[in-house]
């Protein structure tokens, strides 16, 4: 199993009914979050207090991507083989053609480590004196997957800082912890995941599903 303890954190009833429904682990958090990784902090603290268990690590696969594949969990948790990794998230690179300039499709660029340098719903970085058209033929842009982990400690650390000048820009809090010092390692992915944002994600997931039955 890719997972020690799996939860639903939630703030809705009708989630929470059905996750029981079906033999599922969830938890009650606060509406007032302002992101997934607030929720996933309180969640922690509620499961520790319930089951005294110790919590290491913490993933949060988010809610809009379903097709995250084990071997993408299995991924991110080999990152912290390295005993300095505080945080980790998973990116893909993408194909020549593809659309790099959706902003609901996050775009990261990596240092010669791994470690993220900024998030960004642009293409980044700009290819001057290239024609848009060829940037994603000229350059290896990396797609960002809305997958991450962190240790318990950095998640205490990371929710309790001051929403930041970047983060608000791009409405991305990965860049909140990158403005506070906070190093993300990166691991790439050949995985394709779909996030669902909008109508039309919907339509390309639902299709995804009847190719794959």
């Amino acid at each position: 199993m890719a997972a020690e303890l799996v939860y639903v954190a939630t703030d809705d009833g009708r989630i929470m009914k059905a996750v029981n429904s079906f033999g599922g682990k969830a938890v009650m958090t606060s509406a007032d979050h302002f992101s997934g990784t607030d929720r996933c902090a309180e969640a922690a603290a509620i499961i520790t207090a319930e089951t005294g268990r110790n919590i290491d690590i913490v993933l949060n696969i988010q809610g809009d991507e379903p097709f995250i594949n084990p071997e993408q969990i299995e991924l991110l948790k080999s990152c912290f083989t390295d005993s300095s990794v505080q945080i980790a998230t998973l990116v893909r690179k993408t194909e020549p053609g593809e659309d790099i300039f959706n902003p609901n499709h996050v775009k990261v660029v990596v240092d010669f480590s791994g470690n993220a340098i900024y998030f960004s719903r642009a293409a980044i970085p700009y290819l001057r004196g290239t024609d848009a058209s060829r940037w994603s033929h000229e350059h290896v842009y990396y797609k960002h997957l809305g997958l991450y982990a962190y240790t318990t400690e950095v998640l205490r650390q990371i929710t309790a800082m001051k929403r930041s000048m970047l983060e608000s820009a791009e409405s991305l809090e990965q860049n909140r912890w990158i403005e506070n010092g906070i190093k993300i390692r990166t691991a790439v992915t050949g995985h394709e995941s779909i996030s669902i944002d909008t109508p039309e994600d919907l339509e390309r997931a639902l299709r995804h599903l009847d190719e794959n039955v």
